[in-house]
């Protein structure tokens, strides 16, 4: 068998949260220091449900309560990220925040692992439009 992590594939559940024409979204950066974005969620823990793994990743990301938790599709994202291929399957749900704070909020710094990454609202325009970048691809599809 080969290391631990190579050849792995990932699984996810991420959660769309969608205020009229902007969405939720977390700020990543590529090899050449182009960002990119996607929603916010993680890994699935084994044993764990899709469902509990987006509630637990919200709320250990940016302390956010979700609820109207409604699960969309599966998607499987194949992609190459600093030079290593990737393999995801998405568990994608449609969710909202519980506390309506949160649709006022500024954008907000949180810890995924020992990276720093920034949480906050984008137009869907920006990303329809082709300006902004955002994972996995055809991912706008499924924003409802």
């Amino acid at each position: 068998m080969g290391s631990k992590n190579k050849n792995k594939i990932r699984v996810l559940a991420l959660g769309i949260i969608r205020d009229r024409d902007r969405l939720f979204v977390a700020e990543g950066y590529d090899e050449n220091d182009q960002p990119f974005y996607r929603v916010l969620g993680g890994g699935i823990d084994f044993g764990e449900t899709s469902r509990d793994a987006l509630i637990r990743e919200f709320q250990e990301e940016i302390q956010a309560e979700l609820t109207n938790i409604r699960y969309i599709t599966c998607l499987e994202s194949i992609f190459f990220h600093k030079g290593k291929p990737g393999h995801e399957i998405i568990q994608l749900y449609q969710c909202d925040f519980a506390d309506p704070q949160f649709y006022d909020a500024e954008p907000m710094m949180f810890s995924e692992g020992e990276r720093q990454k920034r949480a906050l609202w984008v137009e869907i325009s920006r990303f329809e439009s082709g300006e902004l970048r955002i994972v996995p691809e055809n991912f706008l599809d499924y924003v409802q």
